[in-house]
């Protein structure tokens, strides 16, 4: 199996470029980005890439791949609705097209998150922005497209945050992650599930096309 994974430097991505590296179908693996994810697996190849709005240059590249991860994201603190659009939606459309259309047989998982708004019509911006990503990935002529709704995620494997008031809380987090899974199982994943869930889905597909926290950590498990 070939896959290709958008924001493989991000905490999430790096959970799901390890569990790409670490299964034995997986042959390839194209991680699309703009900075490095700093793999040294053979099986793993980097493509460089500074504008995320356009990938005419570089879209011949993604012919042939089975799957698509897509993880790239940021949090809306701070940013205005037309910022977080930029990056949240018009980087996913046209990410996600550019693949579409060199290889529309793979299958499409799409990480949103948790309290995504697929009406377009609520009051959280963020939300609002999210939905709308899923719904034009969802439209998209991919074998099958999935939407990644992930609560809170606790990264393994030494994984680490790019944002640094993730990392801080994150840090101050890492004790009590055995409380808070033990009074909220249904909201808590890790990294290692997420990465697994989405393999499960490249091989198997799912009777679901939007995957909960809990449908997440069922097929990862």
């Amino acid at each position: 199996m070939k896959v290709i994974l958008f924001g493989g430097s991000g905490m999430i991505g790096q959970g799901v470029l390890l569990e790409c590296v670490r299964a034995g179908d997986v042959s390839r693996v194209l991680v699309v980005g703009r900075t490095t994810a700093g793999s040294s697996d053979p099986k793993v190849e980097e493509l460089l890439h500074a504008d995320f709005t356009d990938f005419s240059a570089v879209e011949a590249r993604f012919a042939g791949y089975d799957a698509c991860f897509y993880c790239l994201g940021v949090s809306s603190s701070g940013m205005s609705e037309a910022d977080y659009t930029r990056v949240t939606y018009d980087y996913t459309v046209a990410a996600a097209g550019a693949v579409a259309r060199q290889s529309p047989q793979a299958v499409i998982c799409f990480v949103s998150g948790a309290s995504t708004d697929a009406t377009e019509q609520g009051k959280t911006m963020w939300a609002r922005v999210k939905g709308r990503a899923e719904n034009a990935v969802a439209r998209m002529p991919f074998r099958a497209a999935y939407m990644f709704r992930p609560a809170i995620i606790q990264p393994l494997d030494g994984i680490r945050s790019k944002t640094p008031a993730y990392r801080t809380l994150y840090t101050l987090m890492a004790p009590l992650f055995p409380v808070v899974k033990a009074v909220f199982p249904r909201h808590v994943t890790t990294t290692e599930r997420v990465g697994k869930a989405m393999l499960r889905i490249a091989r198997e597909g799912a009777p679901l096309k939007i995957l909960e926290n809990p449908d997440i950590n069922a097929l990862g498990a």
